[in-house]
């Protein structure tokens, strides 16, 4: 049994503060497993943070633009989405290095989430500052060629993404329409087909970030609602994860055993009478739902075939 209590026969889960923080939008949780560590940014002010929960020591990397996600890489350091591309940031201290630019001469769109694909394919979407309906694509980066290509145009904020434990399927979150759809996925090629819809418009919030657990089930955090959510593959929602927080706004699996979820939040245009009665928004938490979490996928380094090119700050 995951939870001692349940609503409307769901079982609810509550999570406690792991990183007590007031970013501004909180996002883009994932595990490194080689350090053992959580990755998390905070988009609007640029920042990408590390956090230890053994010693709960948490380091703070300033990158000078907007960060959607920041991704492990097998050597240690991080593959960073930010507003004009997607950048490698290693171990050594030198400076990141653009790998690819995408939209980098579009002021009015930044990069948001990312992650790699179970083969180590980086999936990386796309959104207007003003959240123009229809101005966001999301892209597929082959690591071979150093190219991007666009998978989906015509979307407003392209978001959570996850794959299926057969790595047959991909979800993937437009947070404009709220809904959540689910494509046939070649692992060999990265082509998605077969699209479907999997979780309807919410009745409250609306879906951000997502992650997977190892029985194939959807985690999606909806922002505004103060709630993860999990869905089984054909939609139906059988648990969820409540917060003190209303804007929640992604989750991943982590911990030795990948059993604890982390949950990312934002304290984005709360007033102080907002933030007096949610003195703990833009803070991550953890719980442990009863699952074991997919793990995050590393970006493969040794593997790329890019060229970096001289960056615009």
């Amino acid at each position: 049994m995951r939870t001692p209590w349940t609503r409307g026969g769901e079982p609810v889960t509550s999570a406690e503060v792991a990183v007590e923080l007031t970013a501004d939008v909180g996002e883009g949780p994932s595990w490194d497993a080689l350090t053992q560590t959580l990755l998390f940014v905070d988009i609007s002010r640029g920042f990408i943070y590390r956090f230890d929960p053994t010693t709960d020591q948490l380091t703070r990397t300033a990158f000078g633009q907007e960060v959607g996600a920041a991704i492990p890489t097998d050597t240690g350091g991080m593959v960073v989405a930010a507003r004009r591309g997607i950048y490698l940031s290693e171990t050594d201290g030198s400076a990141p290095q653009m790998l690819v630019p995408i939209d980098a001469d579009d002021d009015s769109i930044r990069l948001n989430d990312a992650k790699c694909d179970p083969a180590g394919r980086l999936w990386v979407g796309s959104m207007a500052f003003d959240f123009t309906p229809g101005a966001a694509s999301l892209y597929r980066i082959d690591v071979a060629t150093a190219t991007a290509a666009r998978a989906l145009t015509g979307l407003t904020i392209a978001n959570g993404m996850g794959w299926s434990p057969d790595a047959a399927t991909m979800y993937f979150i437009d947070s404009g329409p709220g809904t959540v759809r689910a494509f046939d996925y070649d692992i060999d090629t990265g082509n998605i087909s077969g699209e479907r819809l999997v979780v309807g418009t919410p009745d409250s919030g609306f879906p951000d970030g997502m992650t997977m657990d190892d029985e194939g089930a959807l985690w999606v955090a909806y922002y505004g609602a103060g709630e993860v959510r999990r869905f089984d593959p054909s939609g139906h929602r059988t648990d969820t994860v409540s917060l003190p927080v209303t804007q929640v706004t992604s989750c991943c699996f982590g911990g030795a055993d990948l059993d604890t979820l982390f949950v990312t939040s934002a304290a984005y245009e709360l007033g102080p009478a907002d933030l007096a009665d949610q003195p703990l928004a833009g803070s991550t938490f953890a719980c442990s739902p009863g699952v074991r979490g997919a793990a995050t996928t590393a970006f493969m380094v040794g593997d790329t075939g890019f060229e970096p090119v001289t960056p615009r700050v």
